[in-house]
């Protein structure tokens, strides 16, 4: 059974990865593996070493501190109005489709986005 620091390193090289468009061919080539070893990282199925991770953090360009960003929240954080933000939200799919393209949007339409977000989670 995997421990679940590997698991949530796995999760949050998955994360950062896919966040940037990077596919799991294209960090194991920058890394100097198979692919299929990403896999087993992502998946917490195999641990990566100190070494392994400074390379992933490298091609990521991530600090090393990002993988390990949210351990210590083991049960999910709770919202300003009482509603239950999951530890994996950027594990969802479509949270990380809306995030991506959000930041696609030009800077300025973005921030009337976000005000409009603002108002109607307030009104709700």
């Amino acid at each position: 059974m995997a421990h679940p620091v590997d698991v949530h390193v796995g999760k949050r090289v998955r994360h950062r990865r896919w966040l940037i468009g990077m596919t799991q061919q294209q960090l194991a080539e920058k890394v100097g593996i198979k692919f299929q070893q990403i896999q087993k990282y992502e998946t917490g199925a195999n641990r990566v070493s100190a070494s392994r991770l400074w390379d992933i953090a490298e091609a990521l360009e991530v600090p090393v501190s990002f993988f390990f960003e949210g351990l210590e929240d083991a049960g999910g954080a709770v919202a300003e109005k009482g509603q239950k933000v999951p530890n994996d939200l950027l594990g969802d799919k479509e949270a990380l489709d809306l995030v991506r393209s959000y930041y696609a949007i030009p800077e300025n339409q973005r921030r009337r986005l976000f005000e409009l977000a603002r108002v109607l989670s307030d009104v709700a």
